[in-house]
Parts: structure tokens; C-alpha cells; sequence
């Protein structure tokens, strides 16, 4: 019995006070616990935030900028083309700059800038909440002080190790410098777009001023561009920037920096840019044409450069409207969606060039990197070839079918004329007497004339040489026909005129005289520019008229895949491509139709208020030919690499006499031997009748 009632003793419940006491025991076990996790992760948070204080740059930072120099090219009359590189203007202080800018970056980036300690902690959590709601970010909590700190010393890396960074240098620069002094230093070196870092260049890039002299609406623009200064930068979206600006100055009016009155000023006369800051919509083929000229004239390595170009303004203008009207008017009807323009003065200088419809939707230079069969546009050296070896305008040919190594060419019309003088053909661009030039002169004959006048693209003594079928360049071409216009001098396309430095010390400056070579000389000449006003007057390009004296060329290629007019009057050389990127078919679209048309606008808007002259006939100035230079190229090489010129190879080169006026026959000719000059008509030169390959 005594141990049964012990049994019940020992299962005898607890008591309320030990349950109590043992309730307590485990609760502070979890306390316990939780402190020592919290310790813990004190523990390791202040170790990872001082290893990334360990890891953050050096303060001496602030005071270092690295930078691109500066490149800032202007057209001929001063006025502003493009900028390349990164630009700094003089450090301003903060009592020097009007006061509504730093009001317009408070008002719009840091309300509470003035009472905050780095960080906006009410900030912070609407700019959360508002992300949080909208699923994405839409908000920034960032103070101008952490703005400082990301822009001075950190990259744009989204990362744990940047944000913390961040709010260490923030607190950092709270603390060593003065509210004024951080608004100073961020207006001096935060990127406003177009390449200008800091508010003085910015102010010089955008309104040809000094900071100093900003007024309202002008400081609304310069802080609207800080939320995408590339995207919103006024010199190639001046629309946007005005909207962002507008929106600028309602943030200062609701901060109650300015009232309604002084906003609805504003609004009325947005902020504009200088007349000397305008840019022409694609003047940029040619900015980037150009740097790589500045580059070899003076080398990468230099400060910020100021560069005088030779493009006229007015003439760049007229180029792109010409080119824009006629692809927006006949564009789509005629499956065409690119154009390109060159115009060259007689020196070589470049005076416009558009490199394609938008700039912006393509980079590629169609006037300079675009590599495409010229055809007929290719004839006028062929023609200058036949006539320095003694063949007349005045000669008769056969216009048939021929057969030259199983090749049979055609005419564009497909049609032959029978008997034609050989200015007929060249004003109808008759491809079947074209080749028999080829073949009555040489074909390589052809090709070194195509040298001695720049032509650097690769040229093969195919049959085909005649009608162009190679690939060549807009600017190369144009470039070529300069001797035609000048007198006879070969020389190199150009496009910087003078280099300074931001100090004003001349770095390059062109003297007037361009890499020019004797090359054509004065008989036969005037005979190709006869045959090529001829092309104008009565011709192939007589969509290119103008009403003055003019000469040129018109090119279509196979497929009507390209279309080309090069031209020229005394004074300007003017050349024009139409075509595809992708190489397609354009509908029936030839030289003397769209090209000829862009030429024509364009150069009856260059030669306004200019006397009309004849084409040029006898060399422009006295000095003594380069004799014994076989090519434009041997010149170049010798003007910068001293290097001594090749001989001539040959009596109708360089500047040697011109050929006795005979009928010369070369390895490959097609005709029998010519039988003497009779007085009237002159003989018939020949070839065929053959059949025609399919």
C-alpha cells in the first residue's frame, strides 16, 4: 500500500508557479537568442561596411578629373557643326552663378537638400512606397550629396558594395564640407550632355555665354537635362529639352522659388540655342569625315581643340533639303530610300556633304565609306583618255552590236543608232562606242589616267573597265572630276582649314596651297569639258541644267541598283548617289532622273547671287607644273614623306607634251589599222558587226 500511494505522490502535477518559472526559462532562452543573432549580424554588417570603407577610393579624387580632350568643329563662317570628346569649363563659384540655377536643381532633384544629413529619409521612403505601388522604378531617393559622391568617385554599377559606398562618401562629405560648397562642386562637374561636363561648358556648348549670364529659362533647361543628358540634349532634341525645362520651372514654383507669374514668362519664351550652336541635321557625316583628317594633322594626343572646317553652312543646308525634297516627294514610288552629296571647290575643299537621309538612324557615310559600281559615271575618264591619244569629238564610230571576249554590252535603251560622232555618244552615254575607246586606246592607259587623277579603288583591265564596273567611292569620284573644273589640277579632298587650342595658339593652318598636281593639260581639256556640256546641254543630263554653263556625267548601274550625276561648273563639283543600303533594285531609277534632279536643286541654290562663267580651259594659276609625276598619290608621298616621286611612264602623263594628234593602236585593239586622216568627215572607227551574247 505504502508504495502505491508514493506512485500517485510522484505523478502529482506541477504547480502554477513552477509552470510559470519554467514558461519564463524558455522565453529567455529566445531572448537570448535574438541577442546574440543581433550581435551577430551588428557584427557582420559593421564588417562589411568596413571592408567597403576600406575599399572606397581616395578622396583626392574629388579634386582629379580624367578626361577626353575636346574637339569642336565649326564651319566655315564660325557657326557650330559637332563636338567630340569631353568639354570642362572654367570652375565656377557658387555667388558667381544666378541664383535661380541652384534653385532649379533643388527644386527638381533635392527639395530638402538644406535639412537633410546626406540622406532624405522621407525621401527615401516615398520614392520606395511609389515603387513599390507602381511595381518598378519609377522613383530616386538619391540626395544631390549622394549624387556627388556616385559621380565623383563610383561607377554606375548596381550593386550592394556602390550603394553603401554611396551613403559612406555622402556622410563624408556632409561632414568635411559645407551645403554651398556640395552645390558648388556638383553644378562644376555633373554631365549636362552633347559632351559638357559642369555648368560653364554647358553654358558655352548650348547659349554661347557664360554661366554667369543664364537667365531662368535657360537654367530650367541646363537642370531638365540632368534626368538623360544624352537623350535630352538640345542639340539634336531641342523640343524634348524645352518640355523637361517647362517642367523644371512648375517644380520651382511649387517649392516657391519664382510665383506664376514669372513661370508663365518663361513658358512664353523657352530657352533656345545660340544661332551659333545650331546644328545642320546631318553635318555629322561630315564632322566625323573630318576628325579623322585632324587626327593625322595633328595626332590624337593634344588638349581641347577648336577646328575651322571648310564646309559652308549655307551650302550644307541647300544639300540637304535638295537631297530630303526628292526622296520625300519620289522616294517611295521609286524604292529609293538613300541619297548621298558631295560638293568640292576647285581646290579640293569640301564645302557640303550629306551622308545619307538621318544621321541619327544611321552613322554609315554613304558620300565617303560606301563603295559602289559607278557605271557611265566612270566615262569621262575613258573620254579623257581617248582624247589625249588622239582621238576627236568629231570621230565616227559604228553604234552595233559587239563581241570582246565572249562579253556582249549593251546600250541603256537597248537600242543601237548606227553611225555617231563620238560627242553624240558621250552626250547619249553610248555604251557600245565606250568600249570601243577602251579597246582603241588600252585599257590600262585607262587606269593609269583613272590614277593620275586620284581613282585609288581597284581597277581591272576588264572589258567592262569602260562602263564601270568596279566599285568606287562618292567622295573618290567627285574628287576626280576636280581637274575637270580647275584648270587641270589633280588634287586631295580636304576638310580642315585651321586647329587651335582653347588658348588661341595655332596648331595648323592650311596656306591656300592643297596637294595639287598638273595633270591634264590644256587641248584636250577643253574638248572633254565640251563633251561633257554636251552630256548637259543635250544629253543624258539635261534634268541637271541650271541656266548657266555646266558640265557632267550621269551613271546607272545594272538592275537600276545605282544611280549617279557628277557635275560641275567653274566653281563647285558636285557629286550625287541614290540607291538602297541593301543593294535592291531601285524602279527604273537612272542617273539622269533623281541624281540629276537633287543636283539641279542643289546647285541653283549654290550659285545664287554668284556671275556665271564659262567651264575653265587653261590652268588657274602660273606655277610651275609638277612634271614627271605619274600620280596624285606619288605627290602626297612626297609633300609628307619626302619620299621622291616615280618617274613618267609614259609621253601623255604628268606634264609631258600631249600626244601627236594620230590614231594610235594598242596591244588589244579590235579595229583594223586606221587609214590616213581624210579632211571631211573624219574615218569611221569600227568594230563589228558581231552577234551579241545572251
Amino acid at each position: 500500500m505504502s508504495t502505491s500511494s508514493s506512485g500517485k505522490s510522484s505523478r502529482k502535477k506541477s504547480t502554477p508557479k513552477a509552470r510559470k518559472l519554467l514558461r519564463g526559462g524558455w522565453l529567455r532562452r529566445i531572448l537570448v537568442g535574438v541577442a546574440l543573432l543581433g550581435i551577430w549580424g551588428v557584427v557582420m554588417v559593421g564588417g562589411v561596411v568596413a571592408y567597403y570603407a576600406y575599399t572606397l577610393p581616395s578622396f583626392n579624387e574629388l579634386y582629379v578629373i580624367e578626361r577626353r580632350s575636346s574637339i569642336s568643329l565649326r564651319a566655315a563662317d564660325g557657326s557650330m557643326l559637332a563636338t567630340f570628346g569631353d568639354l570642362y569649363g572654367e570652375h565656377r563659384n557658387l555667388k558667381e552663378l544666378p541664383k535661380h540655377l541652384p534653385e532649379a536643381l533643388i527644386a527638381t532633384e533635392d527639395r530638402r537638400f538644406y535639412s537633410h544629413f546626406g540622406i532624405d529619409l522621407i525621401g527615401l521612403g516615398r520614392a520606395t512606397f511609389a515603387n513599390i505601388r507602381a511595381g518598378r522604378v519609377v522613383q530616386g531617393g538619391s540626395t544631390l550629396t549622394q549624387q556627388l559622391a556616385k559621380n565623383v568617385f563610383l561607377d554606375t554599377s548596381r550593386t550592394m558594395k556602390r550603394k553603401v559606398q554611396e551613403l559612406l562618401l555622402a556622410f563624408w562629405l556632409e561632414r568635411n564640407f559645407t551645403k554651398d560648397q556640395i552645390l558648388e562642386m556638383y553644378l562644376n562637374r555633373v554631365y549636362f550632355g552633347a559632351g559638357a561636363h559642369g555648368v560653364e561648358a554647358a553654358a558655352q556648348r548650348y547659349f554661347d555665354k557664360p554661366a554667369s549670364k543664364l537667365n531662368l529659362t535657360e537654367s530650367a533647361m541646363l537642370v531638365g537635362l540632368l534626368k538623360a543628358p544624352s537623350r535630352l540634349a538640345p542639340t539634336g532634341n531641342i523640343k524634348s529639352a524645352q518640355s523637361r525645362a517647362a517642367q523644371v520651372i512648375n517644380n520651382m514654383v511649387a517649392a516657391g522659388f519664382i510665383d506664376e507669374a514669372a513661370a508663365k514668362a518663361a513658358a512664353a519664351k523657352p530657352a533656345q540655342l545660340a544661332r551659333s550652336r545650331l546644328p545642320m541635321p546631318n553635318a555629322r557625316y561630315f564632322a566625323d569625315w573630318a576628325v579623322e583628317e585632324i587626327y593625322q594633322l595633328v595626332g590624337r594626343d593634344q588638349p581641347d581643340l577648336i577646328v575651322w572646317t571648310t564646309l559652308d553652312a549655307r551650302l550644307q543646308q541647300a544639300a540637304e533639303r535638295a537631297a530630303e525634297a526628292a526622296l520625300s516627294r519620289d522616294g517611295e514610288k521609286l524604292d529609293v530610300d538613300q541619297a548621298a552629296l558631295v560638293a568640292l571647290s576647285p581646290d579640293g575643299a569640301v564645302r557640303a556633304m550629306v551622308g545619307g537621309r538621318d544621321y541619327l538612324e544611321s552613322s554609315f557615310n554613304r558620300a565617303t565609306q560606301m563603295r559602289r559600281q559607278p557605271g557611265s559615271a566612270f566615262k569621262p575618264i575613258l573620254f579623257l583618255t581617248a582624247l589625249e591619244n588622239g582621238i576627236h569629238p568629231e570621230d565616227s564610230f559604228i553604234d552595233g552590236p559587239i563581241n570582246v571576249e565572249n562579253w556582249a554590252p549593251r546600250n541603256y535603251n537597248g537600242k543601237f543608232q548606227g553611225p555617231t560622232t563620238f560627242r553624240e555618244a558621250a552626250a547619249q552615254s553610248t555604251n557600245t562606242v565606250a568600249v570601243q575607246l577602251a579597246e582603241r586606246v588600252g585599257r590600262q592607259r585607262v587606269i593609269e589616267t583613272a590614277r593620275r587623277l586620284g581613282i585609288v579603288s581597284d581597277l581591272k583591265p576588264h572589258p567592262s573597265l569602260a562602263l564601270g564596273a568596279f566599285e568606287t567611292g562618292l567622295l573618290e569620284l567627285t574628287n576626280a572630276y576636280t581637274a575637270f573644273a580647275n584648270g587641270g589640277y589633280t588634287v586631295m579632298a580636304y576638310a580642315v582649314l585651321e586647329i587651335r587650342d582653347t588658348r588661341g595658339n595655332v596648331l595648323f593652318r592650311r596656306d591656300g596651297q592643297s596637294v595639287m598636281a598638273h595633270m591634264i593639260d590644256p587641248e584636250p581639256l577643253s574638248e572633254l569639258n565640251e563633251l561633257l556640256q554636251g552630256v548637259v546641254d543635250n544629253g543624258t543630263g539635261r534634268a541637271a541644267r541650271i541656266g548657266r554653263p555646266a558640265a557632267g556625267k550621269t551613271g546607272t548601274t545594272s538592275d537600276y541598283r545605282d544611280a549617279w550625276f557628277i557635275g560641275y561648273t567653274p566653281d563647285l563639283i558636285t557629286g550625287v548617289w541614290v540607291g538602297n543600303d541593301n543593294n535592291a533594285p531601285m524602279n527604273k531609277v537612272a542617273g539622269g532622273g533623281m541624281p540629276a534632279q537633287i543636283w539641279r536643286a542643289f546647285m541653283q541654290e549654290a550659285v545664287k547671287g554668284s556671275e556665271a562663267k564659262p567651264l575653265v580651259r587653261q590652268p588657274p594659276r602660273s606655277e610651275t607644273p609638277l612634271a614627271g609625276i605619274t600620280s596624285l598619290w606619288d605627290r602626297i608621298l612626297q609633300q609628307f614623306n619626302g619620299r621622291p616621286a616615280a618617274p613618267a611612264s609614259s609621253p601623255a602623263q604628268g606634264n609631258a607634251p600631249p600626244p601627236p594628234r594620230q590614231t594610235p593602236l594598242s596591244d588589244n585593239s579590235m579595229s583594223q589599222p586606221a587609214a590616213p586622216e581624210p579632211a571631211e568627215p573624219r574615218m569611221i572607227w569600227q568594230v563589228g558587226p558581231q552577234p551579241i551574247r545572251q
